[in-house]
């Protein structure tokens, strides 16, 4: 299934983002469970927040995917919102 995550940093949050940016990118490959991503950008281009789609086994499978994120567990994101999703365009 596929699993979306719309991830906010926190305000004031590029440093903890560029310290774990690294090890976030490492995590999603060495998992292989992302389908796509990338971060959302402000006006003056700077990332605000990500946008992952997982292929994964469950919902539960993803929270514990999240949990795991060097990014959440650094505590860059102010929200992270996890919902089925299905492509139906594109």
């Amino acid at each position: 299934m596929k699993v979306v995550l719309i991830c906010r940093d926190k305000p004031g949050a590029h440093d903890i983002r560029a310290a774990n940016r690294d090890a976030h990118l490492a995590y999603a490959a060495e998992t292989g469970a992302v389908w796509m991503g990338g971060p959302f950008l402000d006006e003056a281009g700077n990332m605000t927040g990500s946008l992952i789609i997982l292929e994964i086994e469950s919902l539960e499978a993803a929270k514990a995917w999240s949990a795991a994120d060097p990014y959440v567990r650094a505590g860059l994101f102010e929200s992270v919102t996890i919902d089925a999703w299905k492509k139906t365009v594109g």
